[in-house]
């Protein structure tokens, strides 16, 4: 029998770099602070480390515009301190995974330096470029996901260039093979250093319609009601410019080489409906895709169960996250850390790949960040726009000057106002504490592991959310109210209560916001004789 492979067990947790633990002094998260609070994760039970991106870059999207593709930003560190991290992590089994952005480069690469330089040199069709509109404009109306049009005109050789991001972000021809041979090797390039996978950023967007014809604008109506930059590309029906089925083909071609090295692939695909995310996961594609459906969700019980049932069923392979480094954590939108932590309790028994954001562990809200003091590119180019910089203020370690973040006086961004009771020091010994339920809710799931099976939703506990996988029973009082419960027929035992960090018995009534993890008896029994009964 095939043996499993090592990510379907996977804890995952989020490591926004910049912001996670700095070890010069000067104020910015690297990799030697990243590898001195390795411990942390492997306490909290995290197998699978995603970490933002860490390559040279000018910094016009905080590394989502990367510069060179098989190097460490200094701001970070060396290659030398990515091995170590990579040999310090394994040996604490954890597995990392790293952001390949590769629908675009940084216009700082020397790939697009050298194509803007003349429409005939070597790497200018590894770029998009094409002559102006018949009004001498753009030759299409696709927008910019930060605003204004996705091309920009270069005056030196009298063509535009694509960006579905920023101008400093100019898209790859995925047309061209030279590209794809070039990101293969890229690929293999840190797998052979040890890299475990990849979280391939906007996988969706890499193809592109042939003859770039001009997206339909959506009927007023049919526009979401979103301000900033965003709002004027939500106004589009986007059919040419992203989801093309021809990305696929490229997903299957990195697959081939992933799989060589029993590496990971998991996709960031923006798309909320469950069927046509399963595309992307489909035997021969990415391993696994980001499900954002709860990142863009507020407290809104009804619809958190109606989106849990639609995606679970839709495919077993999800990664499943409700929060990121993009947008508001949860705690803020859900309005409690303690309804967090119930959302939370589901994820860890479906299916798939759930992940932390760093801090979400830590029950953290947003934090703030006075005026003046905005590093977020989106909020600047737009006062208007959702700034993400509150969910990527420094990681609080612990009370004091720095919050164990950072010897300098100030971080990259603010601390955020964050308290004693914030900090992993002082999380760390109350065992009722979100960090504490934490630790407890993922060691429940792997002592699970080895039983899980598809979800099978329990209608029958009212405003309870439930569902049973295997002998295993999850369940989450979503309500403002108490409700009895009762797991249906079994000689239940406890595995994880949010309410009860010591003797965890089966609950006949779940509080506000309780979530627990049941166990029946006789497969404790089989797969662990020596568990007292």
């Amino acid at each position: 029998m095939r043996d499993r492979p090592w990510w379907q067990d996977a804890i995952g947790y989020q490591v926004y770099l910049p912001s996670f633990q700095d070890s010069d002094g000067d104020g910015w998260g690297d990799l030697p602070g990243l590898i001195s609070r390795l411990d942390h994760l492997r306490d909290l039970g995290v197998t699978l480390l995603w970490i933002s991106p860490f390559h040279p870059s000018p910094m016009r999207d905080h590394g989502y515009d990367v510069a060179d593709y098989r190097a460490v930003d200094p701001r970070y560190g060396t290659l030398d301190d990515l091995d170590k991290l990579l040999c310090a992590a394994h040996e604490r089994g954890i597995r990392v995974v790293a952001d390949l952005v590769v629908n675009h480069t940084s216009s700082e690469h020397p790939w697009f330096r050298s194509a803007r330089r003349s429409r005939t040199d070597p790497m200018r069709d590894r770029y998009i470029w094409r002559d102006p509109g018949p009004d001498g404009g753009p030759p299409n109306n696709w927008l910019a996901h930060f605003g204004g049009p996705a091309w920009t005109f270069d005056d030196h050789t009298g063509q535009y260039y694509l960006h579905l991001f920023t101008p400093h972000q100019p898209d790859l021809n995925w047309d061209n093979p030279d590209v794809a041979d070039e990101v293969d090797d890229i690929l293999r390039f840190w797998f052979d250093r040890g890299l475990d996978g990849f979280r391939i950023d906007t996988a969706h967007y890499l193809t592109k319609h042939p003859g770039l014809p001009d997206n339909p604008w959506l009927a007023p109506e049919d526009v979401p009601s979103q301000g900033g930059v965003a709002a004027e590309w939500l106004r589009q029906d986007h059919r040419y410019d992203i989801g093309q089925p021809s990305a696929l083909d490229i997903h299957r071609r990195w697959r081939a080489i992933a799989d060589f090295y029993h590496a990971v692939l998991i996709g960031e695909v923006y798309i909320l409906d469950p069927t046509r995310l399963a595309t992307y996961v489909q035997a021969d594609g990415l391993h696994s895709t980001f499900w954002f459906g709860l990142v863009e969700s507020g407290w809104a019980p009804e619809r958190v169960a109606t989106m849990l049932r639609a995606a679970a069923a839709a495919a077993p392979t999800l990664a499943w996250v409700q929060s990121s480094h993009d947008r508001k954590r949860a705690v803020t939108r859900y309005g409690s850390a303690r309804r967090a932590i119930a959302v939370a309790t589901l994820l860890m028994g479906l299916p798939g790949i759930p992940f932390l954001y760093n801090g979400e562990e830590l029950g953290l809200p947003d934090g703030t960040v006075p005026p003046g003091h905005a590093r977020d590119p989106l909020a600047a180019a737009d006062s208007g726009s959702q700034s993400r910089d509150g969910a990527r203020t420094p990681m609080p370690w612990e009370p004091g000057p720095g919050l164990g973040f950072t010897t300098a006086p100030a971080a990259w961004l603010p601390f955020g106002d964050r308290t004693p009771a914030d900090t992993v020091a002082v999380q760390r010994e109350d065992p009722d504490s979100p960090l504490s339920i934490h630790r407890r809710l993922i060691a429940a799931r792997a002592r699970t592991a080895s039983v899980r099976a598809a979800p099978l939703w329990l209608d029958e506990f009212g405003d309870v959310l439930g569902y049973r996988t295997g002998p295993v029973v999850v369940a989450a009082n979503l309500a403002d109210r108490p409700h009895p419960f009762d797991p249906g027929p079994g000689n239940w035992l406890c595995e994880f209560d949010t309410d009860d960090p010591e003797a965890c018995q089966v609950p006949t009534e779940l509080a506000p916001g309780q979530a627990v993890i049941l166990i029946d008896r006789a497969a404790v029994t089989a797969s662990r004789p020596d568990r007292p009964s």
